[in-house]
């Protein structure tokens, strides 16, 4: 039962990886980021690795995605032209 779970959550990374590689929108790829983080964190926890899954849960699923996310709002609002620039 264990080696199905570890399969499993395996290869839920790798088709998490693979579709934050694919998505070419910086938005999707930080929610594609999000999920990543969350096969990471149960795949940690299957390994009997509880206490980098939560680590992995609070930086990878919820942190880095929305720095990410505020970081790309940020950018793109400065490339926008003001309402008397056009």
């Amino acid at each position: 039962m264990t080696d199905a779970l570890t399969l499993l959550s395996l290869l839920l990374v790798a088709a998490s990886a693979t579709a934050a590689v694919v998505v070419r929108d910086p938005s999707r790829q930080a929610l594609v980021l999000a999920v990543l983080g969350l096969a990471l964190a149960v795949l940690f926890t299957v390994l009997q690795a509880p206490d980098v899954g939560l680590s992995q849960l609070a930086v990878g699923s919820a942190l880095t995605p929305l720095l990410i996310l505020l970081s790309v709002r940020k950018v793109r609002r400065r490339g926008q032209p003001e309402d008397g620039e056009r």
